[in-house]
């Protein structure tokens, strides 16, 4: 069977969304093409082995991060601070939000760029699968398929709230989609993660023979958990926390620092994870997240040359502060990279003049933070020492992978469930949150109540995909994010206002 056709789906895309002018102060990254094509000329569907390519394609573009969609969906918790250059990101960290912010329009087209291309990756493995290519591969591949699309769009009713759900590869069919609520946002993701649980091989991504390190069932139970919890549906969450538990597919890794780097790739901790490589070599191929953009403009790396980075989303003292009163030091010596005006802005609150010998601007692996007008701290989950990089290279985070779901999230997910109200199953919340605790070297607790759930979240996922803003507006928690000269309403400021080029095109979020 051969078919002749022709998408481009990128194209396709910008004929229905339009793109603002993006500064380019940082580096070339802000100039490179939102849109991908998939171009099949003659494709022989016969041909079943290629099937797998389209496959391939999909996690490409689950992989090919931009660098300022993660940060716009982290930036707004008490636990991260925009810093860096870049207005609008910052004025989003105070919020107060333009809709003409090129940033978010960005954003929403990087998000449904995926979207949409994924819905053609999935109709071409359908036409190789009526050609008769091996139809339990071609549904593993589209369950596949379907929990990159579960995920980004959590992500993007976080950011907006009621979205359209596109329902194909044609973005024009987006103009006749009505606009579904948050809550219908998350009803469609749990039901589509059902859908796709069935063809999903049960075991750690790294056991994977065909794709290693691909989606597995435990990422599905994972994204089904993540919809259930906003919609405080707790006998789902731990129905799907309490599967993944159970399987003995995860594990939490004993040394906490070394997680989020080279020797963290592919862990028994990790659900699901971006993957990319420098192949070993000092010249040559190489894929890689954007970690430059969380990287220090001013630094004595204890790898000469290794480079700087743009200085974007750092720590908040208020975040030092919190992990100080509970004694924390393994979370906070890898979450946090101190510069001594970062320090001394610690200090500078009474009660905290006397800190710990270990909190220091010298990191384990002899990286040394100076200080720069534009942030006090630096991420260290987006930490790769420079000790670890191949020789020879020498971009800022380069071969590290880029860490989205971890199993103490599923283990954080299934306390949070319980103490609602949720079956207990496998765990309790106590012996959840105390599984978490014990990693981090502090003792355990007794009769853990949802502050504790929330606190320990806090700690565990400071810096990390905005787990903390979510939590908060779960619960309507205003308080905790008034802080720093910000004064935070959530009727005003949960969502963001769609992009206006996109209200201008899209009738229906244009009349919402």
């Amino acid at each position: 069977m051969k078919k002749s056709i022709y998408k481009n789906i990128g194209a396709a895309v910008l004929a229905v969304f339009t793109v603002t002018a993006i500064p380019t102060s940082c580096t070339g990254l802000l100039d490179e093409p939102l849109e991908n094509a998939i171009i099949a000329d003659e494709t022989d569907y016969s041909q079943s082995s290629n099937m797998i390519q389209m496959l391939y394609g999909a996690y490409g573009e689950l992989y090919r991060s931009q660098w300022e969609t993660h940060t716009l969906i982290g930036v707004r918790g008490d636990d991260v601070t925009a810093a860096g250059d870049q207005v609008p990101l910052t004025e989003t960290d105070l919020f107060r939000y333009d809709r003409n912010f090129w940033m978010y329009n960005s954003v929403w087209l990087n998000l449904y760029s995926d979207l949409i291309y994924w819905h053609g990756a999935m109709e071409e493995i359908r036409l190789y699968q009526e050609a008769g290519a091996n139809a339990a591969n071609a549904e593993q591949y589209i369950a596949e398929i379907k929990v990159m699309q579960g995920l980004e769009l959590i992500q993007l009713a976080k950011l907006w709230g009621s979205i359209l759900i596109p329902t194909s590869s044609q973005p024009a069919e987006l103009y006749n989609v009505e606009v579904s609520t948050f809550e219908e946002v998350m009803q469609y993701v749990s039901a589509l993660m059902d859908e796709a649980l069935p063809a999903l091989p049960n075991v750690h991504p790294s056991e994977r023979s065909d794709v290693r390190g691909g989606i597995t069932r435990g990422a599905a139970l994972a994204v089904k958990a993540m919809a259930n919890l906003e919609l405080n549906n707790w006998a789902a969450v731990t129905e799907a926390t309490g599967e993944i538990i159970s399987s003995g597919n995860y594990a939490l890794e004993a040394d906490y620092y070394q997680l989020f780097k080279v020797p963290g790739k592919l862990n028994r901790e990790n659900v699901l994870e971006f993957q990319y490589s420098d192949f070993g070599t000092s010249t040559g191929t190489l894929t890689q997240y954007p970690f430059e953009t969380y990287g220090p403009a001013s630094w004595t790396p204890a790898v000469a040359g290794a480079s700087n980075g743009w200085g974007f989303y750092a720590p908040t003292a208020k975040y030092v502060r919190f992990m100080l009163d509970r004694g924390e030091q393994t979370r906070l010596v890898t979450t946090v990279l101190f510069t001594p005006d970062g320090i001394a802005e610690v200090q500078s609150e009474p009660g905290y003049e006397n800190l710990p010998d270990w909190v220091s601007n010298i990191t384990p692996d002899g990286d040394q933070f100076n200080n720069h007008p534009r942030y006090n701290f630096l991420s260290g989950k987006h930490y790769l020492p420079s000790t670890q990089l191949t020789e020879g290279r020498f971009g800022y985070g380069t071969n590290n992978n880029f860490t989205a779901i971890r199993y103490a999230e599923i283990l954080l997910m299934h306390a949070e469930a319980v103490v609602n109200g949720g079956a207990a199953g496998p765990l309790s919340a106590d012996e959840a949150v105390n599984t978490v605790r014990a990693r981090a070297g502090l003792e355990p607790l007794a009769g853990v109540a949802l502050e504790d759930v929330l606190n320990e979240k806090y700690a565990e996922f400071g810096m990390e995909l905005g787990i903390r803003f979510y939590d908060l507006m779960r619960y309507g928690i205003e308080n905790e994010l008034s802080f720093g000269g910000r004064n935070f309403n959530i009727a005003n400021h949960r969502f963001l206002p769609y992009p206006l080029e996109q209200t201008t095109i899209l009738p229906q979020i244009g009349a919402n």
